[in-house]
């Protein structure tokens, strides 16, 4: 079954000197308050588009990777997962996301615990929606 989530943002003003709020609608969990200068400058106290998208991705492939190591036997006692989503407006937007893996997995060889952290990589949903933009990953046992 597919389920639609959504999440709205009122905006006040021009780009420069306005000012929004991202609610997070289907889930009721929490609301954002959003400036250009929070996604040029990582202004505090401010969410930018990026921000999310890296709780999307990193959350995303959170789950894939415990799905992949759960099946190969191996389930994770627990994964810390950050992505960090790089903008440059100049460059034309969102370059690239890096996801960056401390895991504490028994059982597992170090090569076996690469190529699942590298096929959840390819294969997050997220990920997929990002295949525009380049994904990096740099994955660790802890």
């Amino acid at each position: 079954m597919a389920l639609t989530s959504e999440s709205t943002t009122l905006w006040i003003g021009d780009l420069a000197s306005g000012s929004g709020t991202i609610s997070l609608d289907s889930s009721e969990a929490a609301e954002f308050p959003v400036t250009w200068a929070g996604r040029t400058t990582g202004e505090t106290g401010r969410t930018n588009p990026e921000e999310l998208l890296g709780a999307a991705h990193a959350s995303c492939f959170s789950m894939q990777f415990s799905s992949l190591l759960a099946k190969a036997g191996t389930p994770p006692t627990s994964l810390q997962v950050t992505a960090a989503v790089t903008f440059d407006p100049s460059q034309g937007g969102i370059l690239g996301s890096h996801l960056l893996v401390s895991a504490q997995v028994d059982g597992i060889s170090e090569d076996d615990f690469q190529k699942l952290a590298t096929e959840a990589k390819e294969t997050c949903p997220v990920s997929h929606a990002l295949a525009g933009i380049t994904i990096t990953l740099e994955a660790s046992l802890a």
